[in-house]
């Protein structure tokens, strides 16, 4: 592939893969389609369920224990074999560090790399939230007296969930466990970009995971805290009264521009700069954020990136919905764009709480994630439960408006490009700037006939990969099928149980993935899929 454009900036980096599990939504691209048709991924659980998950009957009469969550399916699913562990070693491991060994393997095939032949060095910069697994573990005596304590406490602790990524997938980068609360995930991707930017890596796996109770279960309200009273985060709303807790998870796959363009890969979006800070002692509390940190992290991205705020159309803001968070927040992003426009009422604002709720340690990845996918949809897909300005923020006289409605994002001569906030308790701020990606001119082939390799490690996961690939060639028709071809060939590590289809275009392709193929099963030393 050629680009068409000139890179004049040496420092870009760019995202080639993404891959994620969100509150009703199983991949990123039922979480695109959340967005764009408004859907609200908070699960609001009956009395039934919460009884079964073990809620007593005297907290649901409570007035104040509300019965929602940013609920994530399937948690306890893990493929165990898959990645070589035995069923005692996957029951004794937090489903975090699970998730995070699950979706590192997705995001690598979403960019079409197999880690077992990259030559290159692959990091991992990612984050977890504190669990309570390890105390179910604990109040399990006969399991605790055949499990290695030592065992226990590496599947469990949150030191081990990057090193667990790269021991398995033999990945030689920088493997390292970030923490800074609600920002830790986009903390992450600015420290995953400087490890790119000075060689110590050539790819990095970057975000977030964060499971909460594995049962159903609500929470408790209280007056001033950051949870919303009734299940719904209303970001800059007027009747904005706090957020609520999700799980999920999120990853990037990051490589510096010039060699992504060099070698051909599939690019989302760019990076073109990023700041973090911390706010120090001046502001009312520990907990408290800081106008004057915020805007200082913003106008540091925004200089680092080399680009106007007038240029950048959106922001995917932090936005809890609190009384004091939301408002301070608005003031410090009008005080850094101020610094060089008075422009009113450009640039939309949105925040992907009020969809899911707050996906604590993986917030920043997730409204990263969302920004990428309406950079390339080209839409904004609307921030819910806004109807009225919160009177506290003087939109009127700021660069911002809330995006509260599907829309087209329009560009001038001027590439799209947004921002990113995540901004942690304890007062670590991050931004990114990130710029939808360059027109990439696909590959030709003269070849009237493709290969398209399938395989997986059991007759059924085989199965199962041939709909998936069928069920994206449906929903990508664009895509060029020598490309595709290539990606299996290439970006795909080889199992047992193999299907070959030869096919001359993707209706084809469709036609016989849907229809009945033999299954070839065969070591992978004698057989070389790309042939």
């Amino acid at each position: 592939m050629e680009s068409e454009e000139t890179l004049d900036n040496l420092y870009d980096i760019a995202v080639i893969g993404m891959a994620g599990r969100f509150p009703k939504a199983k991949n990123i691209e039922q979480f695109w389609e959340n967005l764009k048709n408004g859907v609200e991924g908070i699960s609001f659980f009956s009395d039934e369920e919460l009884i079964a998950s073990g809620i007593s009957e005297e907290t649901l009469k409570a007035p104040n224990y509300v019965k929602a969550k940013g609920w994530l399916d399937d948690i306890e699913m893990f493929d165990a074999s898959f990645f070589g562990y035995s069923p005692k070693e996957a029951e004794i491991m937090d489903p975090q560090h699970r998730f995070l060994l699950e979706v590192a393997w997705e995001v690598l095939e979403n960019a079409g790399y197999d880690p077992a032949r990259y030559t290159g060095a692959i990091a991992v910069y990612a984050g977890l939230s504190t669990s309570s697994y390890i105390l179910g573990l604990y109040s399990d005596p006969k399991l605790m007296e055949s499990a290695d304590i030592f065992q226990v406490s590496v599947g469990n602790d949150r030191d081990h969930a990057p090193t667990h990524v790269s021991y398995k997938f033999n990945l030689k980068g920088p493997s390292i466990n970030v923490q800074t609360a609600c920002s830790t995930s986009l903390v992450a991707v600015h420290l995953a970009c400087q490890s790119l930017l000075t060689r110590q890596c050539d790819m990095a796996i970057v975000g977030g995971v964060s499971i909460g109770d594995l049962k159903k279960s609500g929470y408790w309200y209280t007056e001033g805290s950051i949870y919303s009273p009734d299940g719904h985060c209303r970001a800059f709303d007027e009747k904005g009264a706090g957020t609520l807790g999700g799980s999920g998870v999120g990853l990037v796959l990051l490589k510096r521009m010039q060699e992504a363009l060099q070698d051909g890969d599939s690019i989302r979006a760019v990076i073109k700069g990023s700041a973090i800070n911390n706010d120090g002692s001046l502001k009312v509390g520990y907990t408290a954020p800081s106008v004057e940190g915020q805007a200082e992290v913003i106008e540091e991205a925004l200089a680092v990136a080399g680009v106007e705020p007038e240029t950048v159309t959106y922001v995917e803001a932090h936005g809890t919905a609190t009384n004091l968070g939301d408002p301070i927040e608005v003031a410090a992003l009008t005080k850094s764009f101020r610094k060089s426009t008075d422009k009113k009422g450009f640039c939309g604002l949105g925040s992907v709480k009020s969809n899911i709720g707050h996906l604590d340690v993986a917030a920043g990845v997730t409204g990263l994630i969302k920004t990428i996918l309406s950079l390339e949809k080209k839409m904004l897909p609307p921030s819910l439960h806004f109807q009225q300005p919160n009177s506290k923020i003087d939109f009127e006289h700021s660069p911002f408006y809330v995006n509260s409605s599907l829309k087209e994002w329009k560009r001038d001569i001027f590439p799209r490009r947004a921002g990113v906030s995540s901004f942690g308790i304890g007062g670590t701020n991050a931004h990114v700037i990130v710029e939808e990606a360059p027109e990439i001119r696909s590959s030709s082939s003269q070849r009237r006939l493709h290969i398209l390799p399938i395989s997986a490690k059991h007759p059924d996961a085989l199965e199962q990969a041939t709909s998936n690939l069928a069920a994206h060639l449906k929903v990508h028709k664009e895509q060029n099928l020598a490309d595709v071809a290539h990606t299996l060939q290439v970006g795909r590590q080889a199992f047992r149980y193999r299907k070959y289809l030869l096919c001359s275009s993707t209706q084809e392709a469709i036609s016989i993935l849907e229809g009945a193929g033999q299954v070839f099963a065969s070591s992978p030393k004698t057989v070389n899929p790309s042939t």
